[in-house]
């Protein structure tokens, strides 16, 4: 049980306030503060100074603590967010506890908010009264060290967990892969060349994927899903479901002689991995790159499984029984210090917007549909046909579907104009067709994606700069007679245009997974609006989560390119191996605790917890707080009804001091 805090017998305070250039002393006369201050009991220095957070700022603290054997030290500057650890550790290097220092933010609170010179010193003379005496109540404090496991969990095999996944393995570290999907590889797997250097996506991604399967320190779960998840930074325990695939898959070796021998002598399902444009049967291979390379059962298609009045032909095919169709769900349990989120993202479904007549016309078509038709592993072997056959020879591409729009959409979703680009240049390649593209804005902010702009522009791909108002069927000329016909306004040209074409192609937008917010509390994660996973900070931890040991990779935490996605895997690879090689971590000690001698057990806590910290031990009827797992939020402290939790920094006698500090400044 941590002791009570009590006043200083003998408290020596050191006083600083910052100008922080003219941010502050544009506000508040800083002078007239610390000659103020100097003027409390238990006060031996008040100093003003130009910049406190700079070396000679610290050094002028570390200085008068030992000169003048200061056990508080009070800073007066800008947000403790910023600058706290900064100043904590300038205390501690002289030799002070860096808890027995307290901050007071006087920029944003004060300077920024007040145009009113003399009040806004006397607010800042308030508040750093209020942080002198509530200093005298501060006691040491010691960091709360929690171990680092070395194994870490990713979830999701798209192109980010994969790097993730290669990179922490390559480092000597243990790896779980999990992939809700029967093969990793997500949605890359499925683009036929990359831009802008069009070189082959399965060029680039199959090698990692065989990397993924073959590397010694990866555990690849395929056909799986995180179903709980407990613990703290460093000691995460996880449970894992797999999926059966009614296959074993360690006697599979992918030879698809049961797929050939299925009683469904032709595909009648759709196939997810060509969007749909195929057929497959019940017993099939995800895709010919498919890792691992091993079939599986549809149990809602499969004749035996569903009636059991089958054959069972595909068991007689297979000479090394694999086929297991009693095969049931395992639930494994993992221990993992370190946790990377790559779920990735979902494309939005363009039926949405009906007025683009996808599902209504059959020749109306996603990127994504388009991308498997060019494909020479696609359902086509890369012909580019309409639904009915024909060969298109006018093609447009309508931007921003499903993005930069307040009716769906707000967000951009960063690649469209890039792929509709490179699907076109593609088109262009393989068939004598005209391409147009019908944009608001040409966003091509990548390294080289400019230079493939003003590509597609010399190869007589036309720009039409308007939003597309609908896609009809209706025809007033002959020349409109039996095609899709575009309606929009050109901005440029200034007048309304109706452009006629064989095939329509909707470039859809990224969305989150539909099931973001229910890992996003498996994994106490934040989102933000949009529903994206939220980093800890846009800029300075841009992988990082709120909650310690879980980071982000790719897609999940917003639309990306593949470029920017393999380079958020690898930072957030390099956050978690920074975290296993440390061995441990250290925590702040704002953490609550509870005064046993008091405690009733009347369990009103347990609940209120957010982060499960809060165990009841059944033996004592005492409730106890896991000092890892407590993020010093206040909750438990608050509700608690017989006044015995208690929180380090936020004790009463400091904040009844604080409040009485702002109170009795004159």
């Amino acid at each position: 049980m941590n002791p009570r805090p009590t006043p200083s017998p003998e408290p020596r305070i050191g006083f600083y306030v910052c100008h922080c250039g003219s941010n502050i002393a544009d506000s508040v006369d800083c002078a007239e503060v610390a000659r103020y201050v100097a003027g409390l009991p238990g006060v031996v220095i008040a100093r003003d100074y130009k910049y406190m957070c700079s070396d000679p700022g610290q050094e002028l603290i570390q200085h008068d603590i030992r000169e003048h054997g200061l056990n508080r030290v009070v800073v007066a500057s800008c947000s403790p967010l910023l600058h706290e650890a900064t100043f904590r550790k300038a205390v501690s290097k002289a030799g002070l506890n860096p808890f027995l220092f307290q901050m007071v933010n006087i920029r944003e609170h004060v300077s920024w908010v007040h145009k009113d010179r003399q009040a806004a010193t006397a607010k800042a003379r308030a508040l750093a009264r209020a942080a002198v005496e509530r200093v005298r109540y501060h006691r040491p404090l010691q960091p709360v060290r929690v171990p680092i496991r070395a194994e870490a969990l990713v979830i999701g095999g798209g192109i980010a967990g994969i790097h993730a996944a290669l990179t922490l393995a390559e480092a000597g570290k243990r790896v779980i892969l999990v992939e809700r999907q029967p093969s990793i590889g997500g949605h890359m797997a499925q683009l036929d060349k990359t831009f802008p250097t069009l070189d082959c996506a399965a060029c680039i991604l199959t090698p990692k994927m065989s990397a993924v399967r073959a590397h010694p320190n990866i555990t690849l779960w395929t056909y799986s899903e995180v179903i709980r998840v407990e613990g703290y930074v460093g000691n995460f325990t996880v449970t894992v479901r797999r999926k059966p695939r009614y296959v074993n898959e360690t006697l599979c070796v992918g030879c698809k002689a049961c797929v050939e021998a299925c009683v469904f002598k032709d595909g009648r399902f759709p196939d997810e991995f060509n969007a749909g444009l195929s057929r497959r049967k019940p017993i099939y291979l995800p895709f010919p790159q498919a890792t691992p390379q091993v079939v599986l059962i549809d149990p809602d298609r499969c004749l035996n499984l569903k009636t059991g009045k089958c054959k069972k032909t595909c068991v007689e095919a297979c000479d090394r029984n694999a086929i297991v169709f009693d095969q049931q769900p395992e639930i494994h349990e993992v221990q993992v210090g370190t946790v990377i989120v790559a779920t990735g993202f979902k494309l939005f479904d363009p039926a949405r917007i009906p007025q683009y007549g996808y599902g209504r016309y059959p020749n109306v078509f996603t990127t994504l549909e388009v991308e498997r038709l060019v494909n020479s592993s696609g359902p086509t072997g890369g012909e580019i046909r309409l639904r009915d056959g024909r060969t298109p020879r006018s093609v447009g591409f309508i931007l921003c579907v499903g993005s930069r729009d307040h009716h769906t959409n707000p967000w951009c979703s960063r690649t469209c104009c890039m792929h509709s680009m490179k699907l076109a240049l593609l088109i262009r390649e393989h068939l004598d067709a005209e391409v147009t593209i019908f944009y608001m804005d040409i966003r091509a902010p990548g390294k080289g994606y400019e230079e493939f702009y003003d590509r597609c522009l010399r190869e007589g791909i036309q720009f039409v700069r308007g939003r597309v108002a609908e896609v009809t069927d209706w025809a007033m000329t002959p020349e409109e007679e039996g095609k899709l016909v575009v309606r929009v306004e050109d901005t440029l040209a200034g007048f309304v245009r109706r452009i006629p074409l064989d095939m329509v192609v909707l470039a859809v937008g990224k969305e989150p997974q539909p099931d973001a917010q229910e890992l996003r509390r498996l994994l106490n994660l934040s989102c933000s609006a949009e529903g994206w996973f939220l980093e800890r900070h846009p800029k300075l931890a841009p992988v990082s989560t709120f909650t310690d040991g879980i980071f982000l990779a790719g897609c999940c935490q917003g639309p990306k390119d593949i470029p920017d996605t393999v380079a958020q895997a690898g930072a957030a690879a390099a956050e978690a191996l920074a975290l296993m090689d440390r061995g441990h971590i250290e925590q702040e000690p704002n953490t609550a605790y509870v005064d046993a001698d008091h405690c009733s057990g009347c369990k009103s806590c347990l609940p209120l917890c957010p982060y499960s910290a809060i165990q009841f031990d059944e033996n004592r009827g005492k409730a106890n707080i896991n000092e890892a797992l407590c993020k010093g939020c206040g909750t438990c402290v608050a509700a608690c009804p017989s006044g015995s939790i208690h929180q380090n920094l936020f004790d009463d006698e400091q904040v009844f001091a604080e409040i009485e500090g702002v109170l009795s400044h004159a």
